[in-house]
């Protein structure tokens, strides 16, 4: 049993290996000044979303970009009612947006509800009507700068350009304050770092924007994978592409609450990612070591690292406590010893990074002391049940499926959140 107690000092040296760089990042994010961008040019978006059964939330979504403090004749809102089975594709009309219906039950995911709404676009109005192409999930809500300051940073030069992930209800239960924090924490402590030195954020789902150019070169939308987020990000950057991060434009999302559809929502992401490194990695690693790619090396160290060295722990660790019960082995103490310090050194890890974030952004969050403090206490059990996400999704095989939204609110609605 003394092995395992060297394995997984071995694996914790590893961690720490793999991540200090992260450390730098957080270092810099709390003490450096962000760069301030200012456009010279109000450019022309198409707003796309892809909305399967979101008759509940896709109105609020169109409304509060109609709402934007940006020339409303320079937006068009597209929406592709994609395999709907309720009146989504009503409730969107009736809201102010274009809507194409979409029945495919064959080629089922987001990036191809995407294909085929820019397909129509281009075919209606013109490849070179828009300058770019927002992407939003039905269930969004925009801050009224959104679009203001996404095009400050876009108008500088960059072709991608993603955005502030917040929470519409953060302080539903642990899972939705858990979801909120881990995509806080990425805007606040990763991409804001990325951004301020130079490296390519992460496009994280929804709230971004790409060039129209990249739509003509692409033919529309070409990532169809599992995370096409995730392929998208790791795409551009082989092309040389940096995706700038923009924290002034806020987003706002549901967070799923029951265990059961975020576990497998997680495992779904995770096995996203082995396709995304199934297909990219071997270009990643090359550009990585022959042109000194940091956006690579980025890429692969925030996901690779932690997906193999988790997995390898939980069936190590299960593999020796189970032989450890059978064989009656006399020294069970020393393993349980191990595991439980791994366990409480990975708490305190998480306590302190989500203790940073809630604090850092206390202002942003919208819920109430009393909610973010449980929500930050149980951050912990939130990742821990996203570990055991990744060691399913890798021996298993995981389809795409949609994830009902009933949230609907507006960002007065969330402006008027006590906080006690």
């Amino acid at each position: 049993m003394k092995t395992l107690s060297y394995v997984n000092f071995i694996i914790s040296i590893l961690f720490m290996a793999c991540y200090a760089y992260q450390a730098v990042y957080l270092a810099a994010a709390l003490l450096k000044k962000q760069k301030v961008f200012k456009a010279k040019k109000l450019h022309r978006y198409g707003v796309l979303i892809a909305a399967r059964n979101e008759e509940a939330v896709i109105a609020q979504l169109i409304r509060s970009v109609r709402a934007q403090k940006y020339p409303e004749e320079l937006i068009d809102i597209f929406v592709v009612a994609d395999n709907c089975t309720d009146n989504t594709a009503q409730a969107a009309r009736e809201a102010g947006a274009v809507v194409y219906e979409r029945h495919n039950t064959y080629a089922v995911g987001k990036g191809y509800a995407l294909r085929f709404l820019l397909e129509n676009i281009f075919k209606n109005f013109g490849e070179y009507t828009y300058d770019g192409y927002f992407v939003f999930d039905a269930d969004n809500i925009l801050d009224e700068n959104f679009i203001s300051e996404m095009n400050n940073v876009f108008d500088n030069g960059y072709k991608v350009v993603t955005s502030y992930r917040n929470s519409k209800n953060f302080g539903d239960n642990w899972i939705s304050a858990g979801y909120s924090i881990f995509f806080l924490r990425e805007a606040t402590q990763l991409n804001r770092a990325r951004m301020m030195f130079g490296t390519s954020s992460c496009v994280s789902g929804t709230g971004f924007l790409f060039s129209s150019e990249i739509a003509r070169e692409n033919g529309g939308w070409k990532h169809f994978l599992l995370t096409e987020d995730f392929e998208f990000t790791v795409d551009r950057i082989l092309k040389d592409d940096t995706v700038g991060y923009c924290e002034n434009a806020i987003i706002y999302d549901e967070q799923p609450t029951r265990l059961g559809q975020s576990f497998m929502q997680r495992a779904r992401w995770i096995k996203g990612y082995l396709q995304v490194f199934s297909r990219y990695g071997f270009k990643m690693l090359k550009k990585t070591v022959v042109d000194g790619s940091f956006a690579c090396f980025d890429m692969i160290m925030n996901n690779i690292p932690c997906l193999v060295l988790t997995c390898a722990s939980i069936v190590f660790n299960a593999i020796m406590v189970a032989a450890g019960v059978v064989t009656r082995t006399p020294d069970m103490g020393v393993c349980v010893l191990s595991v439980c310090s791994g366990i409480f050194g990975s708490i305190l890890t998480l306590w302190f990074v989500g203790g940073i974030t809630c604090i850092t952004q206390r202002k942003r969050i919208r819920a109430s002391k009393k909610a973010m403090f449980f929500g930050w206490l149980l951050f912990p059990l939130f990742i821990f049940t996203y570990a055991i996400a990744m060691v399913y999704a890798v021996f298993t095989n995981i389809e795409w499926k949609p994830i009902q939204h009933k949230v609907a609110l507006s960002v007065e609605d969330l402006n008027d959140t006590t906080k006690k």
